[in-house]
């Protein structure tokens, strides 16, 4: 028996490392094609997905700064490789037969559309998956805030963040063998146990908007229909 959806309309941040595969840079094709497959299985069900990119896979702002670059112009370079990512990624879906647009903070009308909102929200209610890339279009702002802003202008039911782990410690868990993994969390409690959920502007918005974020594991396959059919993966922050 089919559980029904318990969201309408999502948002999932990927970071750019999670493209990486096994690579020390650039784009695993069977991780996007993984990705795609993930993100139509979802859509297939009715519901509504927005999709923000991180862009570390291919440059990192913060890093490039620390190297002696302008920081604005690091993010700024930071964000055209988010949009290397929703580039990929929008071709991936379109190959398995998914309705997606690609839309960027930056324009570039050549490979995709400005972000409007109210655009945006026309595609997802014809039930098209959107892509959000190059971030907030600013620079000094992460991924993050981009995917907290993005879900907050366009309703989200909830944000999805796609990591490495299967939700939130009290430490690493790749580092430490007793790490404590937390089922669910208050907005409160992450920011008095200085939990990395998200960083502090994106997570501000989150609790300000009441907007529940879920840090689940991307890698094991089924996960993403798992939390909107309402099984219990990863650890909510609401």
């Amino acid at each position: 028996m089919n559980k029904k959806p318990i969201y309408r309309r999502i948002l999932v941040k990927f970071s750019g490392e999670a493209l990486l595969g096994d690579r020390q840079f650039g784009i695993d094709p069977k991780v996007i094609n993984f990705i795609a497959q993930e993100v139509k299985e979802v859509a297939d069900l009715g519901i509504q997905v927005g999709i923000v990119m991180g862009g570390g896979n291919i440059f990192r702002g913060s890093v490039a700064e620390k190297t002696g670059m302008d920081r604005v112009v690091a993010d700024y370079a930071g964000m055209l490789a988010t949009v290397i990512n929703g580039l990929v990624l929008e071709e991936a879906l379109n190959k398995k037969g998914a309705a997606v647009r690609l839309q960027t903070a930056l324009q570039m009308n050549q490979v995709a559309e400005p972000y409007i909102v109210k655009k945006a929200l026309r595609h997802l209610e014809k039930n098209r998956v959107v892509i959000f890339a190059a971030g907030t279009g600013n620079p000094y702002f992460t991924t993050d805030s981009g995917a907290a802003l993005k879900a907050a202008e366009i309703k989200a039911d909830a944000i999805l963040k796609a990591t490495k782990v299967d939700g939130v410690y009290d430490k690493d868990p790749l580092t430490y063998k007793d790490a404590k993994k937390y089922k669910t969390l208050s907005y409160q409690e992450a920011l008095e146990k200085r939990l990395k959920v998200m960083d502090s502007t994106a997570f501000a918005l989150c609790m300000d908007c009441k907007i529940p974020i879920i840090v689940f594991n991307l890698n094991h396959g089924g996960n993403i229909k798992k939390i909107v059919t309402g099984e219990t993966v990863g650890t909510k922050v609401s």
